[in-house]
């Protein structure tokens, strides 16, 4: 019988044989270490970071903005998704509403409830230092929208507010409390 020579995989980008010392494998296809590059911005890959797409290598950023979801909030590609609302503190026109929102889009989780805007608390959004469940971006003083942690915030009737504007409105007054220049607060 007649020696009959193993036919080598082709590398997909190079069309040259790929044997087994330089091999990389992707998506069902052997690649040369050389070639195991994304076809977009010419990274060296891993076996960590690649896509594969049609036989062509795609780093998972590039691979994502070519192949990914598409439309406002998503970034230009995986891994780019924005949680950003484009209301900024302090602007009265853009403010956050202080009322939970009954029946909104988008709140599926079963978890404990935002005290402020009434949507599910998960654990990476959750404010840290509280034993009531806040989201990062509504721990804030519900009069001056100063960012709060556990040690300048005062709790009211169900809301919080910075040690300010907590003892602005709901500390002692009178004769002798905050009526003169000894009462100054550099808290903002």
């Amino acid at each position: 019988m007649p020696f009959k020579p193993v036919e080598q995989a082709k590398c997909p980008k190079c069309s040259r044989s790929v044997y087994a010392a330089e091999e990389r494998l992707a998506g069902g296809y052997k690649f040369h270490k050389s070639c195991f590059k994304c076809d977009l911005c010419n990274k060296m890959l891993e076996s960590t970071n690649v896509a594969e797409h049609e036989s062509k290598l795609y780093c998972k950023q590039c691979h994502g903005r070519k192949y990914g979801p598409k439309g406002y909030g998503f970034g230009g590609g995986a891994g780019a998704l924005s949680m950003d609302t484009g209301a900024q503190f302090g602007n009265k026109e853009s403010e956050m509403s202080n009322k939970p929102t009954s029946g909104s889009s988008g709140d599926a989780g079963t978890g404990p409830k935002c005290p402020r805007c009434g949507k599910t608390v998960f654990d990476a959004e959750r404010a840290i230092g509280s034993t009531v469940p806040w989201h990062k971006a509504c721990f804030r003083c519900k009069q001056c929208s100063k960012a709060l942690d556990s040690t300048n915030q005062n709790a009211h009737e169900g809301e919080i507010y910075c040690k300010t504007c907590y003892g602005k409105n709901f500390g002692p007054s009178g004769y002798g409390f905050g009526s003169g220049a000894g009462t100054l607060s550099s808290d903002k």
